[in-house]
C-alpha cells in the first residue's frame, strides 16, 4: 500500500480525499488559511474543502449552476464568513472569469494553500492557465485510463488521463502524493516533508488506483459503500428532496 492510501476516509469528500488531505496538511505543517473549490456544487456534497472549513479554514467556493449556487449561498450564510461563494463558469483562456481573474476580484485576505478543481471537463486547462502555486492541488481526471495513455480533454466524453495530468503537474513543479480517483499534488519544495518512498517518487504511476478501470457493478457498489459516511448520506438526501442531487 502506498504512503497515503491508508489515510483515505470521507467526511464530505467522495473517495477518501478528506483523510489524505488532512494528513498532508499535518505533515507539511499548514495552518488554517484559504482554500478554493472550483465546481463546489452546494458546498458540501463531494467537497474536498468543506471538511477543512469545519476545522477553521476558509474557502472561496465557485459554482456555475444557478440552483446549486443558491444552496451554496445558503450554506455560506450559516458559516460566519468562512465560505465566500462566487458564481461563474471558470474560463481557461484568460479574462475576468479565468481562475486568476476570479481570485483577483475575490481579494482573499490571506494565502491560498489548497485548490480543488472538479468541473468534469476542462480541469487540465484551468490548472494550466492558473498562475498561483498553492501548497496542495486536488484535481479530477479520467481514472478509467491506465498510466501511459495520454489524453487531454477536448470536449468529448473522456476526461484528461493520469499521465497527461502528471506531465502538467511536473511542468508546474508539483509531485503526485496520492491518487483517489482525483490526483493530489504537492509543491516540489514541500515534498521532503511527506515521507514518500523513493519508489513512489521515481515511479508515480505506482500510486494509480485501478478501481475505475472496467469495474464490475459489484466493485462500484463496494467502493461507494466503503466511503459512505453519515454526513454524505444526509447531504445527498437533502439535495434529492430539493431537486439538487447528483
Amino acid at each position: 500500500m502506498s504512503t497515503f492510501q491508508k489515510y483515505r476516509r470521507n467526511i464530505y469528500s467522495q473517495n477518501g480525499e478528506d483523510g489524505v488531505i488532512a494528513e498532508i496538511v499535518r505533515r507539511i505543517g499548514l495552518t488554517p488559511s484559504w482554500t478554493c473549490d472550483v465546481g463546489a456544487w452546494d458546498g458540501r456534497y463531494g467537497s474536498n474543502c468543506y471538511a477543512l472549513v469545519k476545522r477553521g479554514w476558509r474557502c472561496l467556493m465557485i459554482e456555475a449552476n444557478p440552483r446549486k449556487f443558491e444552496y451554496l449561498q445558503q450554506l455560506a450564510h450559516r458559516m460566519d464568513g468562512r465560505i465566500k461563494p462566487f458564481q461563474a463558469h471558470v474560463e481557461h483562456d484568460g479574462g475576468p472569469d479565468s481562475l486568476d481573474g476570479i481570485l483577483a476580484r475575490a481579494q482573499l485576505p490571506g494565502p491560498l494553500e489548497l485548490i480543488s478543481i472538479d468541473i468534469d471537463s476542462y480541469d487540465y486547462h484551468v490548472w494550466q492557465s492558473f498562475s498561483h502555486r498553492p501548497a496542495i492541488v486536488v484535481i479530477e481526471i479520467g481514472s478509467n485510463m491506465l498510466p501511459g495513455e495520454r489524453h487531454i480533454y477536448n470536449g468529448g466524453t473522456r476526461l484528461t488521463s493520469f499521465t497527461s495530468m502528471l506531465e502538467l503537474a511536473r511542468s508546474k513543479q508539483y509531485t503526485l502524493a496520492c491518487h483517489t480517483g482525483n490526483m493530489i499534488f504537492v509543491r516540489n519544495e514541500d515534498v521532503p516533508k511527506l515521507g514518500l518512498t523513493a519508489h513512489e517518487l521515481e515511479h508515480p504511476e505506482s500510486l494509480f488506483v485501478r478501481d475505475w478501470v472496467n469495474p464490475t457493478r459489484a466493485q462500484v457498489w463496494k467502493r461507494k459503500i466503503r466511503f459512505l459516511t453519515p454526513q454524505r448520506a444526509w447531504v445527498k438526501c437533502v439535495n434529492a428532496i430539493h431537486g439538487n442531487g447528483p
